[in-house]
């Protein structure tokens, strides 16, 4: 019986929880996550949980704040005065924003609070200070990735060529 080792793709389904038992994500309603073990893909508990898995196995496995996401950390929420921003954007508490860090990247930031003067936003990841369960079921094991659709633009989103 095959089983999954670094090097294999492996699609499987999966559902997360946090403690209170809130689903925060699951592939159940949807295709399978494809992840190609060894390469960093998700996250590293999640990994090695699919270590060893056969076709068609289940497991339930619990990683904690620090193997998940970490601790939040208060210095990643930042008070941003209006003036700063473009006179006609008006974030919503909630919205995620795309930021920039000094060195360029990209990052997500949630909108935590906005009054007349500033907004503040929140750069932990959402599920940072969370410990989460996770149900998995590996549904394909293979050496090669699966095909992808083909798409009729060259956006580099999977939108299989509808926003082109």
């Amino acid at each position: 019986m095959e089983t999954v080792t670094k090097g294999h793709y492996v699609k499987v389904h999966y559902t997360g929880e946090l403690d209170n038992g809130e689903v925060f994500d699951s592939s159940r309603d949807s295709e399978p996550l494809e992840v190609h073990v060894g390469e960093g893909e998700v996250l590293a508990g999640f990994e090695d949980a699919l270590l060893n898995m056969a076709l068609n196995e289940t497991k339930t496995f619990r990683l904690s704040v620090e193997d998940a996401y970490g601790h939040r950390n208060e210095q990643l929420q930042h008070t941003i005065s209006r003036v700063q921003l473009p006179p006609d954007f008006d974030p919503k508490v909630g919205e995620i924003l795309a930021m920039r860090t000094p060195e360029g990247h990209q990052v997500p930031a949630i909108v935590h609070e906005t009054n007349d003067e500033h907004i503040v936003v929140d750069m932990n990841h959402p599920l940072a200070g969370e410990a989460l369960m996770f149900h998995i079921e590996v549904v394909g094991i293979s050496d090669q990735p699966s095909p992808q659709p083909e798409s009729s633009c060259d956006c580099g989103c999977s939108c299989g060529g509808s926003c082109g």
